[in-house]
This record gives structure tokens, C-alpha cells and sequence, in this order.
């Protein structure tokens, strides 16, 4: 099961049908409950027709033999304040729900006419109190005459001429001159409404599992639509992984969508790596190739040393081995600067630490604010001792450095007066082991890699490095550093 469902197409054909369902449910409920509360209403609203139009008639003074109670072959019962069923609809057999399931009226009373004082049974001095009774209210709030305005309702059954259904009962209270408050209980069938909502019912029932299967059907193939790009990106990058060929690239779809932006970042992603490994491969090159004439130069000066003692050049084999050691420390750095080191958080007064590195160094000049920088000492060391050196290198006279701070930044400026850099070789010059003037000495211009080396480690702290064109034609290396 959870191998089905490992795909994505799977899970989001499953998660939209499920969705849809429980919205299907939850819209289908409310549609029958809705259509079962109209339908009640109405058949409420015909049982109180009915109910009102035989309260009128007792209102009236109508008899209760002359009263219209099987018009619309309907239940109903007229029942006094005791309860006691005075009036009932000719083929009622049974009934439930109502104030009596009485299907047998009772004998009515016998009422003595008024009027004209004979066999009322009262006394003369009687006259005052049934005048009080006239103009006074029924036990119900209501007149002689008056009809109650708010019904009660009621669900039950009843069996009419031997057919049982469910009827909804409306009861309105009446109030007669002569027979006190009575009230009436006239019924409407539910069938009509159960028919209605058990066919609602089946329609849904068997269209729901019609609209799942369509919603499944659709997302299934509009899912597999959609990542079938996808599907080639995993394709071809599994083929480049198998390959080890950087310079393959993904399929982008011609579309403007999440897939399409995942393509290209994936290619965009497969360019830094081609080049980055492509860096990695000249870098393991350049550094076999420098590190090859220092290590051949010692080795010779050693083996004519063996041989002829007298010839052994002792400096220049010291010269060769410093050489040796400050390129592997160089590339020592690079490494781990590659490898993602972290500087350490110290507060660096740069200032200081220009001065002293510039101690004991001809020709050069600081002047120095105060500016503290967050970082590594013994790095930031490194990025100036490089930059002077490279500045004594090409300068001609002198060379001047400023540490100033901007705003935020604390700047070190290091300016010679030498022939400076083309600008089309301004960026050139921060690669590794690239030396702008082909034909000097590799002893006197070095292995190429101090200025990459001084703005890697400006980077890792949050700065920059570049150079710019100083008025008089020689060049202006500008460290930049978050100041503290």
C-alpha cells in the first residue's frame, strides 16, 4: 500500500478525491436537510390552512356535525380544554401525535339557547355575571369569536379510509360563544416530502461515486500531465550522474511554471558545478605545475651538492625551499577557505593591524583611523601582507595605504604608483595563479594566487575587494569590511 501510494500522482489523485468527497458530503447533507425543512414547512403551512378554515367555522357558531371536516380527506380533530374529542373527520381509523389518538367524538353537551330566559337554568340575578363572562377573555387569552394567531405543530401518523402515512399536524386554538376554547388538529401528509427527499437521496448516492470517479480520473492524468517534465528532469540528470558529463543539461518545458523554474534552476545549478569543478581541475594543475620547478630546481642544487660539494648553492636552495613553503601554506589556505572555514568572531582593530604590518616594510606610508572589524586576525594579516606585497612589487617609489571608515565599513586602501591594471584585467587579476605581466620571473612575480587569496578572505568576512585607477596611473586595491 504505501508502494502505491509512494507517488506523487497517487497522492494528490487521493487528496483531491477525498477533499472532494467530504465536500460532496458535506454540501449533500445541507441540500437534504434544507429540502426536508421546506417540505415540512409546507406541508405545516397546508395543515394550518386547513386547521384555521374549520376554527372559522366555530367561530362562526357553526354546528359540529355541519362542519366541513373531510373536504381534502385529511385528519382532523376538534377537541375541547379537557381533552375530550368533540368533532373528528368521518374515516379517520387511527391517530398519533395529536393532543388525543381519540378517533370517536364524544357526545357534545347540550346547551340551553339564551336569550330568552327559558331552561338556561339561572336566575333572574344572574343576568350581571353572564354579561362579566361575554365581555371577559377565554382561558386561551382570546375573545368569543377570535381565532389564536400562533399555531403549535407536531409530527405523527395516522390511518385514513385503511391507508397509514406520517402527517405533520398544525393545532389552532379557537374561542366560541358557547362552548368555550376548543382547538382544532389538522394533519398533512409527509409522503409527499419523504418521496422528495428519498429521491434526492438515491440521485446523490449515485452521482457522488460518478463525480468521484471523474475527479480522480482527471487529476490522475492532469498530475501525470504536469510531472511528466519532472520525469525527464529525474531522467537526465540520473543519465549525467552516470555519465559524470557536467556539461549535459536538463529539458525545460516551454512554460511558465513551477516545473519549468525547476529546470532552469537545475541547469543553472549543473553551470556552477561544471564550473567549480572545472576551477578545481585548473587549480590542481596550476598548483602541480608551480609547485613542480621549485621542488625540480632544490632537487637539482641537491644532487649537484652530492656530487660536487664545492658547487652546493646553499642560498638559492634556501630561497627555493621558502618559496616551497610559502606556496604550500598559500594553497593550504585556499583549501580551506574552499572547504567553507568559518573566520573567527574576534574584534580586529584594523588600524593596528595595518600599522604593524607595515612595519619594517620600505617605501610605505599609512594613515591610519580607528576602525574594528569582527573576523580573524591572523587571516586579515594575511589579506594585507598580500596586498603590500603586491603593491612593493609594481610600485616605483612609493606606496601609501589609508584606513578610513565609510558609514558601516571600515575601507583599506593600498595605492602605488606603478603602471597599474588595464581595466579589461581588473577582475582577471583576482583568479588564481594568473599573472597579468607574462614575461617576469616566476621568482620575482610569485605563484599568481595573493590577491585571490585576499579577496576569498574578504568575502568570508562580509567584504569585498577590487581595484580601481589611482589619478597618477597606478593602481588602488580597496578592502571593504563590515565595521564594529
Amino acid at each position: 500500500m504505501r508502494r502505491r501510494l509512494a507517488s506523487v500522482r497517487a497522492r494528490a489523485t487521493l487528496g483531491t478525491t477525498l477533499v472532494v468527497a467530504v465536500a460532496l458530503l458535506a454540501a449533500g447533507t445541507a441540500v437534504l436537510l434544507s429540502l426536508w425543512t421546506n417540505l415540512s414547512d409546507q406541508a405545516g403551512t397546508q395543515a394550518e390552512r386547513t386547521a384555521r378554515e374549520v376554527a372559522a367555522e366555530l367561530a362562526a357558531g357553526q354546528p359540529y356535525r355541519a362542519l366541513s371536516l373531510d373536504d381534502d380527506d385529511r385528519p382532523v380533530q376538534v377537541v375541547t380544554e379537557d381533552a375530550t374529542l368533540v368533532a373528528v373527520s368521518e374515516h379517520l381509523e387511527r391517530i398519533s401525535g395529536t393532543g388525543t389518538d381519540t378517533v370517536r367524538p364524544a357526545s357534545p353537551p347540550t346547551v340551553a339557547p339564551s336569550g330568552d330566559g327559558e331552561g338556561d337554568g339561572a336566575g333572574e340575578g344572574d343576568g350581571d355575571s353572564d354579561a362579566e363572562d361575554d365581555d371577559s377573555a377565554g382561558a386561551a387569552g382570546l375573545r368569543p369569536g377570535e381565532i389564536a394567531e400562533d399555531p403549535s405543530y407536531s409530527d405523527g401518523s395516522a390511518t385514513v379510509d385503511g391507508e397509514s402515512a406520517d402527517y405533520r399536524f398544525a393545532a389552532v386554538e379557537v374561542e366560541t360563544e358557547d362552548r368555550g376554547t376548543l382547538t382544532v388538529y389538522a394533519g398533512a401528509p409527509l409522503s409527499t416530502e419523504r418521496t422528495a427527499v428519498r429521491t434526492a437521496l438515491t440521485v446523490m448516492l449515485i452521482g457522488f461515486p460518478l463525480v468521484l470517479a471523474v475527479v480522480a480520473g482527471v487529476t490522475w492524468l492532469m498530475t501525470r500531465r504536469a510531472l511528466r517534465p519532472v520525469e525527464g528532469i529525474r531522467r537526465e540528470m540520473a543519465a549525467i550522474t552516470a555519465s559524470a558529463d557536467l556539461a549535459r543539461r536538463v529539458p525545460e518545458p516551454d512554460t511558465h511554471d513551477e516545473v519549468a523554474r525547476l529546470a532552469r534552476t537545475t541547469n543553472e545549478t549543473l553551470t556552477a558545478l561544471e564550473a567549480a569543478v572545472e576551477r578545481q581541475r585548473r587549480f590542481v594543475a596550476d598548483a602541480s605545475h608551480e609547485l613542480r620547478s621549485p621542488i625540480a630546481s632544490l632537487r637539482t642544487q641537491l644532487e649537484v651538492g652530492a656530487a660536487h660539494p664545492e658547487l652546493l648553492d646553499v642560498p638559492g636552495a634556501v630561497e627555493d625551499t621558502v618559496r616551497l613553503q610559502n606556496l604550500a601554506a598559500d594553497l593550504l589556505l585556499l583549501a580551506r577557505l574552499d572547504a567553507g572555514e568559518r573566520p573567527a568572531e574576534a574584534r580586529v582593530d584594523l588600524a593596528a593591524l595595518t600599522r604593524e604590518e607595515a612595519a619594517g616594510r620600505v617605501r610605505v606610508s599609512v594613515d591610519a583611523e580607528p576602525a574594528d572589524v569582527s573576523g580573524s586576525r591572523g587571516q586579515l594579516r594575511r589579506v594585507l601582507a598580500n596586498l603590500l606585497d603586491n603593491a612593493q612589487r609594481h610600485a616605483r617609489e612609493a606606496v601609501t595605504v589609508t584606513v578610513r571608515r565609510e558609514g558601516g565599513r571600515a575601507v583599506v586602501a593600498v595605492a602605488d604608483d606603478g603602471d597599474g591594471v588595464p581595466e579589461a584585467d581588473r577582475e582577471r587579476v583576482f583568479e588564481r595563479f594568473v599573472r597579468l605581466d607574462a614575461a617576469r620571473s616566476r621568482d620575482d612575480g610569485g605563484a599568481g594566487l595573493g590577491l585571490a587569496i585576499a579577496r576569498d578572505v574578504a568575502e568570508r568576512h562580509g567584504g569585498t575587494l577590487t581595484v580601481h585607477g589611482t589619478p597618477e596611473g597606478g593602481a588602488l586595491f580597496e578592502l571593504r569590511l563590515p565595521a564594529v
